[in-house]
């Protein structure tokens, strides 16, 4: 394809479409949020995407009657949404049903006493007091510090790009202030002493890919950020939010293209000039946004472009999330008594954190969150049945773990820690089964080293040190996605889309 038969285009319509083209690479969230905000600003937006499906690790696996989402299975900042849909002219609630779920979770500790963590105040401190009474005292301290960081980093900075050194300085001393140069872990330390207790409030960053022992204290905001905003459950899976944004493009005269991988990012003088997928086929474009693996992006799709900042051995000298396991499962019987979403904690808790991230060692003791959506949604399973997702943080692939021959085992190791915990006679009741491993991940998404999250949230690691939501390397290319500026999770990856709005430029219509 070349740029003279590129555009026009024959538009939705019928009708020549004078709309400069843009590119989006991926279909996650981050991508789908970018193609939503560059159509309501003119841009004819075309999404790319690898899978035969939408949503990149939050597509969907169907099978035997069962629904289950491939990866987020919470929302938490349902604003970010609204957003989206009111820029595409629509009501969010008029096209999803979003439901708060409260208790937020179950926490399950290895000597079977369980931690409801809720929205409400009271039954927090109620709860702490059952664990530790003196720790129960420092409930509201520690939410009040939450509060601050999410204020800071969060509403302030979360999207806004950090391009420049001298704004990343301007911002260190709210940095120092809030302590965010300390760890979640240490951080939460300095409210909670009761062992257990500093687990409640300290694992958050696994929900993004961080280990809390190394994780920027800025995560703690996490806290104040479920409260504010809630915990909230699309009934139909998060797959029902996919298949909206995917009508809120096309409804804006762009397109989804499935099938469809991109093997190279096309430049002329450092410039950006469009994408050449696997076919062969050219896609001509100025503007291009990658939701695909940062580090994949720079090490795979550019293979011509000399790189200034993101070299590939730069890039294999930094610290990405940890490997996920996660099984998928439907039972011919309910579990009526198992939460909708549980974490099921091993006997270790510093020591396991450290095996995982830092000795990339799998252990033979592991914590999990289980989810069983179909507590909240019947329609995800066949009547009298149940849908489940099991996943088990684990080291990433640079720790050499060959899951071709470890697959099975671990999964029976899993299997046999939910039948001793939540699930009795799981072996007996199950009727269908899907797995994803590291390497899963690797193939499946293009996830650099297989990680969950890409790049690690470390201090040094995010805002202006993680690869920037416009590229550094070429002009017209940019990043959204969890492995650039704010980071991983929905709140973040979608906040990363609404940095475009500054940093793309208005598009320029066709005479």
């Amino acid at each position: 394809m070349t740029p003279e038969d590129a555009s026009p285009v024959i538009g939705t319509a019928g009708g020549l479409d004078k709309r400069p083209p843009a590119l989006v690479i991926g279909s996650g969230f981050g991508g789908l949020a970018a193609a939503v905000r560059l159509g309501a600003r003119g841009y004819r937006v075309t999404v790319l995407e690898k899978l035969d499906q939408a949503g990149g690790r939050a597509s969907v696996f169907r099978q035997d009657g069962f629904t289950f989402d491939g990866g987020p299975t919470i929302i938490t900042a349902p604003y970010l949404l609204e957003e989206l849909w009111a820029l595409a002219g629509k009501r969010f609630a008029d096209d999803i049903d979003l439901r708060a779920i409260d208790p937020f979770y179950k926490i399950r500790f290895d000597d079977g006493r369980v931690f409801t963590y809720s929205s409400d105040d009271a039954a927090m401190r109620a709860e702490i007091a059952r664990f530790s009474p003196e720790d129960a005292e420092n409930y509201d301290r520690f939410m009040a510090r939450s509060a601050e960081i999410y204020k800071v980093a969060f509403e302030d900075l979360a999207a806004v790009p950090f391009h420049s050194l001298r704004f990343t300085f301007s911002t260190f001393s709210d940095l120092l202030r809030l302590g965010g140069h300390k760890t979640v872990f240490h951080t939460v330390g300095q409210y909670f002493k009761d062992p257990q207790i500093r687990t409640v409030f300290s694992f958050h960053p696994l929900l993004i890919g961080g280990n809390p022992l190394t994780t920027t204290a800025y995560y703690c905001l996490i806290g104040h950020l479920e409260r504010l905003h809630g915990v909230h459950f699309a009934i139909g899976g998060t797959g029902a939010i996919v298949q909206g944004l995917v009508d809120l493009i096309e409804g804006q005269g762009g397109e989804v293209r499935t099938d469809s991988e991109v093997a190279e990012i096309l430049e002329s003088g450092d410039v950006v000039k469009g994408v050449k997928l696997t076919s062969g086929e050219k896609l001509v474009a100025d503007v291009v946004v990658s939701n695909a693996d940062s580090a994949w992006t720079y090490s795979k799709m550019l293979p011509k472009t000399r790189k200034r900042r993101w070299r590939p051995r730069k890039l294999k000298r930094k610290s990405f999330s940890m490997g996920l396991f996660v099984w998928y499962f439907g039972t011919k019987r309910q579990y009526p008594d198992v939460y909708h979403h549980t974490m099921v904690l091993g006997p270790r808790y510093e020591g396991l954190l450290t095996d995982i991230f830092k000795r990339m060692r799998l252990t033979q003791d592991f914590s999990l969150y289980l989810h069983r959506p179909s507590a909240s949604d019947p329609g995800l399973a066949p009547e009298g049945c149940d849908s489940f997702y099991a996943l088990v943080p684990v080291p990433n692939l640079d720790s050499g773990t060959d899951w071709s021959k470890l697959r099975e085992p671990f999964r029976e190791s899993l299997q046999a820690r939910l039948e001793e915990t939540l699930l009795p006679d799981l072996g007996d009741q199950i009727v269908t089964s899907h797995i994803l491993t590291p390497q899963d991940f690797l193939e499946r998404y293009n996830s650099v080293l297989g990680a969950g999250f890409s790049l690690e949230p470390k201090l040094l690691q995010s805002a202006w040190f993680r690869p920037h939501n416009r590229s550094e390397e070429i002009k017209g290319l940019y990043l959204v996605g969890a492995g650039t500026h704010p980071g991983a999770g929905v709140p973040g990856v979608i906040s990363s889309a609404k940095i475009l709005d500054e940093i793309v430029p208005d598009p320029v219509m066709a005479r």
